[in-house]
């Protein structure tokens, strides 16, 4: 079934591993999953941006570089089709070049749509999680899963469905991490990893508080936004990231159905990560070039406002809201 990726391996001894400019438990999980089920090739990761903090509980997150392996034989995306998230990579001629000369394959989950311009083979498929796809593609190739390949599989599971919790698990998944499981993958060890990296200093904690007060409910409380401008992405990105220290404070409050955290960049970039409680989280990321999962989802826009974003989730939520009910 999905022979075009073991198709894709052949005759190539050196592959690169590319992950978006937004790493997260997903895409990081992928790309060192695919390196030890890849162990007979030489492998380099890649990622434009520093691997945050929260993340490195994945021990081998210090094998992900941010210098490009122009000397690959191919490379591979892991947990993007979308090229809003790969703007580094393609507003740089000599990377854009190197995509467009060589074989590339990409792994994604979103339902967005694949706008990437440059040729191309894909699977795609709509699941909870990239590391679910990788999973299902190895079985089905007979490719062998070690340990370490199924821990990290399992983490990037956990981490896109908020620990199993979310509205897209099925069946399937719970079958996946029991197979993960037989194949030597310890929930409680990735559990306890990452929870003793998810540990806050009294900084990030006092932040977390302003940032609270900060939040803005707009259609009788339907909607709750809050502000993260560059002022706080320097100072606190480092040690955590704003958005993912108050997305889910702001989804769990009673009345909200969409939570956005709005960062705002001195170059007029735009972007916002969405939590929501119904299925309409892609479909807003959609309205502003993003897109995502129907309860979680993100984009990126430029030459605009925190306050011209929140007047358009405005005007385009209560029609959304609108067909939810009906």
């Amino acid at each position: 079934m999905y022979q075009n990726f073991t198709k894709f391996l052949e005759n190539k001894s050196h592959i690169c591993i590319i992950q978006a400019e937004n790493p997260d438990g997903d895409s990081l999980g992928s790309a060192l999953a695919l390196d030890y089920l890849l162990k007979d090739k030489e492998i380099s990761l890649y990622c434009p941006v520093d691997i945050p903090k929260y993340l490195r509980y994945m021990e081998d997150w210090s094998r992900v570089e941010d210098e490009f392996d122009y000397k690959a034989d191919g490379y591979i995306i892991v947990d993007t089709a979308a090229s809003v998230l790969l703007s580094k990579l393609l507003d740089d001629t000599a990377i854009k070049n190197c995509l467009y000369s060589k074989p590339v394959f990409v792994f994604d989950h979103h339902e967005t749509e694949d706008d990437l311009d440059f040729p191309h083979d894909k699977i795609i498929e709509p699941l909870p999680a990239c590391c679910s796809l990788i999973y299902k593609v190895a079985l089905d190739q007979n490719m062998p899963v070690d340990k370490t390949c199924a821990k990290y599989l399992m983490a990037g599971i956990m981490s896109d469905t908020l620990g199993l919790t979310s509205q897209t698990v099925t069946a399937e998944i719970f079958d996946q991490m029991a197979g993960l499981s037989r194949l030597g993958a310890e929930l409680w060890q990735i559990e306890e990893s990452r929870r003793e990296f998810m540990r806050k200093s009294q900084k990030i904690l006092n932040y977390k508080a302003d940032l609270i007060k900060r939040v803005d409910y707009s259609l009788d409380g339907a909607l709750a936004t809050v502000h993260i401008p560059w002022e706080d992405i320097e100072e606190y990105s480092d040690e955590y990231n704003p958005g993912v220290l108050i997305i889910e404070e702001l989804r769990l409050v009673e009345g909200v159905h969409l939570a956005v955290a709005i960062k705002t960049y001195p170059d007029g970039k735009v972007t916002g990560k969405l939590r929501s409680d119904i299925s309409i989280s892609d479909k807003v990321a959609g309205y502003f070039g993003g897109g995502g999962h129907p309860y979680a989802a993100g984009f990126r826009t430029y030459d605009t406002t925190y306050e011209e974003v929140v007047s358009e989730l405005i005007k385009i939520l209560p029609e959304l809201l609108s067909q939810e009910n009906n």
